[in-house]
């Protein structure tokens, strides 16, 4: 994802119209003021009749019969989404925040001459309005409020974008509050996230792990390997960095003797910015301890299709493209080196030297800058050149080069790779999950490597960390843990590129 001003600058005779409308709606909010001088808010009061919802009387109602009479008043509020004046007789649509309408009919008979006028004079698209007056079915079986009392609640000055035009993607996400009124998958989408993040939680207390909260500010970045934001507390008078991951915290509850906890929170990585990656994102990282990766990968299965089936009912998803997902099953589990052995055609193993990789990466038109140019790397570049592309249903991908992975155990059977899975879903990676380093003396050893790194100008790498190291003298109990991306989740289950699934995502 590029960052772009907006492509299309609106016409001119456009923005002149916005201008004279916004005049109008301005006069109008004058005369509320003036009309109400006695009451507090004026063309804002602070509050309105409101006794039913309109989703619960739609759900009520459901069944009602056309051209029929209830008997039960309500008085309900919403926005008003199309309106028609006809004479005698006005018709507006009331739209309640999940996008539930419902129709308010004010006639003469019912309201008056001068209500009536009023309604006309000053109720636009936009406005928020409430209501009062009997639950019936129109004629054509319109359920609707016909309308005996009405008051604006709150005057909206600027129109409403035309509702018969899809907004672009890049209006969508400058102002998600207009996307969130006028189209229902952007409200679908905020029911599907709290309906994930809600699933997730179940999940995990199904399984006894407790949810904690670790520092967003941190004196060492550290977790992952991430290029940090770096920002200045002026009451401590230090460095800190925004976190890149809530891993080495985490690790210190378990410590602690917590021996399965869990944290969906807050992220932030200085990195680029594409249709898979965001600075500031949502994640998700467990611990578990006496499990391994095989263990944890059974578990983030688990969640994924649990959270599939809260918000779908069902492991098959239906995209936003009207592409059905298959989500369900036990997934594939493939080995790293034998799925690039066999697509590339020559044997890779973690013996395989540096220059072979180098010159095979070359070959293919792989590059590897130089300063992060070890045999793990090459291994990883190499496999997304020649496997990734090829993954169609969801797949857990296996046992990892040792010099990729400075806080994974190394693996117990293969030497030269660690205990590590990455899972991919929709050909972009969806989560990780390991079987933990948790020997303190091999753990600082990593971490010198890795200081190393930095040292010849790798960004990303980590750095010594002597109070986790402290903290794993202790005693850290052999566990499996995992990290996932919320926003990823969601991109999985609809289908959606990133900057959808993040209510406000950050745009230049």
């Amino acid at each position: 994802m590029t960052f772009q001003p907006t492509s299309v600058a609106p016409a001119v005779d456009a923005v002149d119209d916005v201008f004279e409308q916004k005049a109008v709606r301005l006069a109008k909010r004058e005369r509320l003021i003036a009309e109400r001088a006695d009451a507090a808010g004026g063309a804002y009061p602070v509050g309105v009749p409101v006794t039913d919802a309109i989703p619960a009387l739609r759900e009520r109602f459901a069944d009602l019969e056309a051209d029929t009479s209830t008997g039960v008043v309500a008085s309900v509020a919403g926005r008003v989404m199309f309106s028609r004046n006809t004479g005698k007789l006005c018709f507006a649509a009331l739209q309640s925040g999940d996008g539930s309408r419902i129709q308010a009919m004010v006639s003469l008979a019912s309201v008056g001459e001068e209500s009536l006028a009023r309604w006309k004079e000053l109720v636009d698209l936009g406005d928020h309005v409430s209501v009062t007056g009997e639950v019936i079915s129109s004629r054509r079986g319109e359920l609707s409020i016909m309308v005996t009392d009405w008051t604006i609640a709150a005057k909206a000055l600027l129109p409403l974008p035309n509702l018969h035009s899809e907004l672009s993607e890049e209006s969508r996400v400058r102002s998600r509050y207009l996307d969130l009124i006028v189209r229902e998958q952007a409200r679908s989408t905020v029911r599907a996230r709290a309906a994930v993040n809600a699933s997730l939680r179940r999940t995990f207390d199904g399984h006894g792990f407790i949810e904690v909260e670790t520092p967003m500010l941190q004196v060492q970045h550290g977790g992952a390997s991430a290029r940090p934001f770096v920002t200045q507390s002026n009451a401590f008078d230090t460095e800190l960095y925004l976190r890149i991951a809530p891993e080495l915290f985490l690790k210190r509850a378990v410590v602690g003797g917590l021996d399965r906890v869990f944290e969906i929170n807050r992220n932030f990585r200085n990195e680029g910015a594409d249709s898979t990656h965001s600075p500031e994102f949502a994640m998700l990282e467990a611990y578990q301890a006496y499990s391994d990766y095989h263990g944890i990968a059974d578990l983030t299965q688990e969640l994924i299709q649990d959270a599939a089936h809260a918000v779908a009912g069902t492991t098959e998803v239906t995209w936003a493209d009207g592409t059905v997902y298959d989500l369900g099953g036990r997934w594939d589990r493939i080995s790293m080196y034998e799925s690039l052995s066999a697509a590339s055609g020559r044997e890779i193993t973690p013996q395989t030297p540096l220059a072979e990789l180098s010159a095979l990466a070359a070959e293919v038109g792989v590059e590897v800058p130089a300063k992060v140019a070890t045999h793990g790397k090459y291994v990883e570049e190499l496999w997304e050149h020649f496997v990734k592309g090829a993954l169609e249903r969801p797949t857990f991908v296996m046992d990892f080069p040792l010099d990729t992975s400075p806080l994974v155990r190394e693996h117990r059977a293969i030497p030269g790779v660690v205990e590590k899975w990455d899972l991919y879903v929709r050909g972009f990676e969806l989560a990780t999950g390991y079987s933990e380093l948790v020997d303190p003396v091999v753990q600082r050893e990593r971490f010198v490597e890795q200081a190393k790194l930095a040292d010849r100008g790798d960004d990303e790498a980590m750095r010594i960390d002597e109070e986790f190291l402290r903290a794993m003298e202790y005693g850290l109990p052999p566990m499996g843990g995992m990290g996932m991306g919320i926003d990823r989740l969601l991109m999985a289950i609809t289908g959606l590129g990133i900057r959808e699934t993040i209510l406000f995502p950050l745009v230049k």
